[in-house]
């Protein structure tokens, strides 16, 4: 038996060495679609190609929704549906969201910038983050 306090902890934190190569399935964007091989098989995609496909997948499900993932996967934009905010908070509040969705992959280091556009009913964003792989930059 320990004599540690129990609610003290001796976990270390995951370090870029500790982490393997991340690995996802193809993802076609533009189709919203896996991409197969010739013989029907998923090709997979590594590194910063891998975590775009994260990061895409991640923006599109909706935090809580669905008992297949955890509860820290996804992103919480139910909550702004009836709400009023100004364009301003709104933004802000679309970035603030953002980052705590991205931020759980140990993956990714930092985030550099995110800027949203709107075209009428869509909401484009473009954010530049830095990944253990290095520089990276995608549209969702």
């Amino acid at each position: 038996m320990s004599d540690e306090f129990p609610f003290t902890s001796t976990n270390t934190i995951a370090t870029e060495e500790d982490l393997p190569l991340y690995k996802e399935y193809a993802w076609d964007f533009d189709t919203d679609k896996f991409i197969y091989d010739n013989a029907g098989n998923h090709v997979l995609v590594e590194g910063n190609e891998a975590i775009k496909v994260w990061i895409y997948k991640a923006l599109k499900t909706e935090r809580f929704r669905y008992t297949a993932y955890s509860w820290q996967y996804g992103i919480e934009l139910k909550k702004f549906i009836g709400k009023v905010m100004t364009v301003c908070e709104r933004i802000s509040e679309f970035k603030r969201a953002i980052i705590e969705c991205l931020m759980v992959n140990p993956y990714i280091k930092s985030i550099n910038s995110i800027t949203i556009n709107r075209e009428k009913t869509e909401l484009n964003c473009e954010i530049d983050l830095t990944t253990v792989y290095g520089e990276l930059v995608i549209n969702v």
